[in-house]
């Protein structure tokens, strides 16, 4: 055994000697030629970045100090910034404004959904290519300012200067009757107040007499698996909700659902898109609750991430500690969910996607359809 332990300690001290001397020789090298300025908290922090992307673990991720702050405040579900959701639009290149918080800067200066931010700060956003780092340059510190140009929905220009503040980012988008007596809820993620946010929908649209559901998850990439355990507790039978199988291949039950149930038929709307706790919402409530998956093949992120892991500048990291299980036992790793009915989306149908509305969206229509068919209704 000491043998052992001695042979692991020596081999684990030779490979960080190797890694410490390789960054060792690069660094020489660097400072002895390079021409421009090195940042050095920059340097640090795609150092990082770049051990955690080596690590054979496509899900592990590294985030700076700003970043995790940032999605500290995206899971609490309160920001400070200018109080829109954007993404970046294929057609034009520009930022496009699909969501619009409350009592948020952009709302109060009259900005709405399906109009663009063509620039931030005299930044095109035609050269910001990520989702992320349009949000992030739209977030910052409260009472400081950010220029947008902004194009109305009928591409009229208008220039602003928003001054940043408080706002609340329901995870629970839109709760909503459809068909008459069908519950809509999009649920764009699972984040701390998801459940309660979840439930309160849920017990709102039976009182105005339901008779079945649409859960929309469309693009909901389910970052909070214990939100997505709690919501899926309220709609299923007792039972295993989800395990977790170790790297060792021990495994231990992730929650246990009450005998409280949703007893309506259930559709679940997914895309490629749909990741993670979104999944696992899902695929419990078809095999625990009968419910009917409408949509495209998910994106088969079927693992459990560790806690973050906070570092002392601030910065953090998460890495996958194991394997999600269903109640019988199997995973969707790698591979996703199968609709029960496909809703592909034409190539004009998909660049169509953000102009689409509860009633002209056609994955939603075809789910409502499928739910409303369960009823006996349709």
């Amino acid at each position: 055994v000491s043998m052992k332990m001695f042979n692991t300690t020596v081999s684990s001290v030779k490979n960080k000697e190797r890694q410490y001397n390789k960054l060792s020789e690069i660094d020489r090298f660097v400072r002895s030629e390079e021409f421009f300025t090195i940042d050095e908290d920059t340097l640090n922090d795609r150092l990082a970045a770049g051990y955690m992307n080596g690590i054979n673990d496509k899900y592990a991720v590294y985030y700076t100090a700003k970043e995790y702050s940032e999605k500290q405040a995206v899971e609490k579900g309160t920001l400070t910034g200018i109080g829109v959701a954007v993404v970046n639009d294929a057609s034009s290149g520009y930022a496009r404004i699909i969501r619009l918080y409350d009592n948020s800067p952009a709302a109060e200066a009259g900005m709405q959904v399906g109009g663009f931010i063509t620039a931030i700060n005299d930044e095109s956003t035609r050269n910001i290519t990520s989702s992320a780092r349009l949000t992030s340059k739209l977030l910052g510190e409260e009472g400081t300012t950010t220029a947008v140009t902004y194009l109305t929905p009928d591409r009229q220009e208008q220039q602003f200067n928003l001054v940043h503040s408080n706002y609340k980012t329901p995870s629970i988008y839109a709760a909503q009757m459809v068909a008459d007596t069908c519950g809509y809820i999009r649920i764009d993620s699972f984040s701390t107040g998801t459940a309660s946010e979840f439930k309160s929908a849920v017990d709102d649209l039976l009182q105005q007499g339901a008779t079945a559901f649409v859960f929309d998850l469309r693009d909901n990439t389910g970052e909070n698996l214990n939100a997505a355990l709690v919501a899926a507790d309220y709609c299923v039978p007792s039972g295993d909700i989800a395990k977790k199988q170790d790297k060792d291949g021990t495994v231990t039950t992730l929650r246990m659902s009450d005998e409280d149930e949703i007893t309506v038929p259930m559709v679940c709307l997914v895309n490629g898109s749909t990741a993670g706790s979104a999944e696992l919402f899902a695929n419990a409530l078809r095999k625990m609750g009968g419910a009917t998956i409408v949509g495209t093949k998910t994106a088969g992120k079927g693992v459990v991430m560790s806690d973050a892991q906070s570092f002392s500048d601030g910065s953090a990291a998460y890495i996958t500690v194991g394997l999600l299980l269903d109640n019988e036992d199997q995973t969707w790793n790698g591979e996703g969910l199968s609709p029960d009915i496909d809703a592909s989306l034409s190539v004009d149908e998909q660049n169509a996607y953000y102009d689409y509305t509860l009633n002209t969206d056609p994955q939603i229509n075809k789910a409502v359809n499928a739910a409303m068919t369960l009823t006996g209704q349709n």
